[in-house]
């Protein structure tokens, strides 16, 4: 989860998330490598004394500048494509489960086992424990076994809100009238925070998501409790 001294991204903890970082270092090492060059091309013009007094143009630096800039893009472009296509990919999901939001919380429906239906609130911070999290620990958790393929279907029964968990990679919008899905795999047990990430009212920050990843053998002594 994101803490105080959290400057970069959230540990990952699915095989998509560790995707998604390895396209930002990629992306911020074409950005470091642009940069120093522009600026030690910029500290020579400025503290550069000569001039060519015969020189009008010059086509090969011209040409050099404008394919230059076309390759860094191909550079950049060829990851972010393969990693939308490994994104948008749901090969054989072994769990679906449906999230639906409302103002202002999520209520969760495991459609593959019979009569599991929950919401899930934020805890008031009132009713918190020393060990819970401010605005951020909910009074029912969604479960998910881990290293298991898991659909998400996304609806809402108002408004537009964003359904987010960052250390899993996923963002998608919970929009009324629509179904939307993703799926995701987390490969380690722990519990994972997010929020609702599209502004949708009064309380749109008091509406935290808590998933938590367990081992199958535990997750189906869940199912059998909760059932």
């Amino acid at each position: 989860m994101a803490t105080w001294k959290t400057i970069l991204l959230q540990d990952s903890a699915s095989p998509l998330m560790e995707q998604l970082l390895f396209f930002h270092d990629h992306g911020l090492l074409v950005l470091a490598i642009i940069t120093v060059l522009v600026s030690h091309l910029l500290m020579t013009l400025f503290f550069n004394k000569f001039s060519h007094r015969l020189l009008l143009d010059g086509q090969t630096i011209e040409l050099i500048w404008t394919i230059l800039p076309a390759v860094t893009l191909i550079f950049i472009a060829l990851p972010s494509l393969r990693l939308i296509y490994i994104l948008d990919e749901i090969n054989n999901p072994m769990i679906s489960i449906k999230s639906i939001g409302h103002q202002w919380y999520w209520s969760y429906e495991y459609s593959d086992f019979k009569n599991i239906e929950f919401d899930s609130y934020m805890i008031p911070i009132n009713d918190m424990n020393s060990f819970n999290f401010r605005l951020l620990d909910v009074d029912n958790r969604m479960v998910v076994p881990y290293e298991t393929n898991i659909r998400m279907l996304i609806t809402s029964t108002d408004v537009i809100h964003s359904w987010t968990i960052p250390a899993m990679g996923v963002k998608i919008d919970a929009t009324p009238g629509r179904l939307n899905q993703i799926s995701f795999t987390t490969n380690r047990s722990g519990l994972f925070f997010g929020q609702c990430s599209e502004i949708c009212g009064a309380n749109h920050s008091f509406m935290p998501i808590v998933m938590e990843s367990i081992a199958p053998k535990f997750f189906m002594n869940w199912i059998s409790q909760t059932d």
